[in-house]
């Protein structure tokens, strides 16, 4: 590895971490392109759908360490919706990344993008904010908190990623939790996704530890960085900055696989 590789891949993981820790996600949806786009254009590497989605799945495990201890006493950490989506996300992360080893690229980048396209039409569906201050009680629907959960770490797991940018989306529209606690509490979630997602990846060999360390790095240094600051920003500036980058890499995926 040469300076220019490792430079340029610690910006990916930096930039993509810094975003990831202010919105609530663990960041693929955003470093998934990037790796599989940067370097190839750059001409430092050319990684395959497959070895991103490793690293990625690596690297998402860590950011969300990092966003998840910035949020620590922040009192937008509910435990009660962690347990009930944490257990079923992780069962199907698990399913979902042993099962991406039997998956063509081209079916990882079209789920990725199909993912990526529901996401979209929820973060731009009117809803309106929920006042939540910490210490106030959270109601939700725990079965289909849970179920919602499954379907999403099956999913999320076959493209390497912990499924906060989907998660995100359902939590706000769906299960109407409000944005700071569905920031904080996705992290966590997302967090206990990676796991799966990441003992799937590496026990069928579709990591590659080199650029994922690298990653691993920048994570931890930016995710917490940007989790300070997006408990600082308005909530409404929060949601269109997640709506924007989703939006932008359905559209980059979906011209990837038609053209």
């Amino acid at each position: 590895m040469d300076f220019t590789f490792i430079t340029v891949i610690f910006l990916i993981g930096f930039i993509g971490s810094f975003i990831s820790g202010m919105v609530g996600i663990g960041g693929s949806i955003i470093k998934y392109p990037m790796l599989l786009f940067i370097p190839a254009i750059l001409g430092v590497a050319s990684f395959t759908p497959h070895e991103v989605a490793g690293i990625s799945a690596v690297q998402v495990f860590f950011a969300t360490i990092g966003g998840v201890w910035a949020y620590r006493n922040s009192g937008y950490l509910n435990m009660k919706l962690i347990s009930y989506m944490g257990v079923s996300i992780l069962v199907g992360s698990l399913a979902g990344g042993y099962g991406s080893e039997f998956l063509s690229e081209a079916q990882i980048n079209i789920i990725y993008a199909v993912l990526a396209t529901i996401a979209v039409i929820m973060m731009f569906t009117p809803r309106k904010e929920i006042d939540f201050s910490p210490g106030d009680t959270l109601e939700f629907n725990g079965f289909l908190a849970s179920a919602l959960s499954l379907i999403t770490g099956l999913a999320a797991g076959i493209v390497g990623a912990a499924g906060a940018f989907i998660l995100v989306p359902i939590m706000l529209v769906v299960l109407k939790i409000p944005t700071r606690v569905t920031i904080a509490t996705s992290l966590a979630v997302t967090f206990i996704s990676s796991i799966g997602t990441t003992i799937g990846k590496v026990a069928t060999e579709q990591v590659l530890y080199g650029p994922a360390l690298i990653m691993i790095i920048a994570s931890l240094i930016a995710s917490p960085l940007g989790a300070k600051a997006g408990q600082k920003m308005n909530v409404k500036i929060l949601q269109w900055i997640l709506a924007v980058l989703i939006l932008g890499t359905s559209l980059k995926i979906w011209t990837e696989i038609i053209f």
